[in-house]
């Protein structure tokens, strides 16, 4: 099951989404389904832990939780707004919309990966942006659910690197649908628990074995593995890291130089725009990590 689970879960979910939006089921369904998969996602979590330590609640269960509905709903109204937004934005009618619907979805998909990457990238480099994406990289634990926690702000500037350039192509609501469906599996994935093994699937699929290193609290080392969905992206990028025999610790995650950032979800939103007035000396990297060969710049 450990190496069965990513791409069961991945292609499981994503093609029942495409059965039923191809039957022509209402596209209410997709997020109906979404409960389901996170259900799903924590029972493997507790079957096949990565790190047991990880899925004890640290605090942050309520909080994580109120970040996944609104960013969510957010989603939610943005495809039910895109019907509207075709009406005043210019598009090209370029979209292959003659095509099967998977093959449209995957369309998508890599149009979609590639800016919301390069957005991710951007958080990374620019200290504005970082603000609003450090509070996602405040966690210090990784499970399926926190792969939604963001900040309402970030997630609408990487929606916006993912969707317009497919709002320009006139993407038809049912891919865009689906798109934000796949992204929310996805990021379930990403963000997983499950000590799952996905062998030459990394060097197609962006899944957790190499996302939880982009998450390493020691400075730019974690500056790696960008892509949400294809990891091609950090090989064009040169940003990919694989460590097969480096097992992350259960205290590696987090912000090391803000080992004080806030918990509670109103103290996160407000986080960005304060000023940081204590300053924490960087988490020192640890010996396996530095025999491993990752440096911090």
């Amino acid at each position: 099951m450990r190496y069965l689970y990513a791409p069961a879960f991945f292609f499981g979910f994503i093609g029942l989404a495409l059965y039923l939006v191809g039957e022509g089921v209402s596209l209410i369904a997709l997020p109906a389904l979404l409960p389901l998969a996170i259900l799903l996602a924590f029972l493997a979590e507790r079957l096949w832990p990565y790190r047991p330590g990880w899925n004890e609640s640290h605090g942050d269960g309520a909080r994580d939780l109120v970040h996944a509905l609104v960013n969510e709903t957010l989603n939610a109204l943005g495809i039910a707004a895109v019907p509207l937004v075709t009406l005043w934005l210019p598009h090209l009618d370029l979209w292959p919309t003659a095509w099967p619907l998977a093959l449209q979805l995957l369309v998508a998909l890599l149009i979609a990966d590639l800016g919301i990457t390069l957005v991710h990238v951007a958080s990374h480099r620019s200290p504005l942006l970082w603000r609003l994406h450090a509070v996602h990289h405040s966690v210090t634990r990784m499970y399926g659910f926190n792969g939604l926690m963001k900040h309402p702000l970030h997630q609408m500037l990487e929606a916006l690197g993912g969707t317009l350039p497919l709002l320009l192509l006139g993407i038809p609501l049912e891919v865009a649908a689906l798109l934000a469906f796949a992204i929310a599996i996805q990021l379930l994935l990403q963000h997983s628990n499950v000590d799952m093994r996905i062998g030459a699937l990394r060097h197609l699929f962006a899944w957790a074995p190499l996302h939880r290193l982009h998450h390493l609290k020691y400075g730019t080392a974690g500056d790696v593995n960008f892509a949400l969905f294809f990891s091609v992206w950090d090989r064009l990028l040169g940003t990919a890291l694989h460590l097969p025999d480096y097992a992350l610790a259960e205290d590696d995650l987090g912000i090391g130089d803000r080992p004080d950032y806030p918990v509670g979800y109103f103290d996160q939103l407000a986080e960005p725009f304060r000023r940081a007035d204590v300053l924490h000396p960087p988490a020192p990297l640890p010996p396996a990590l530095q025999r491993a060969g990752v440096s911090v710049r």
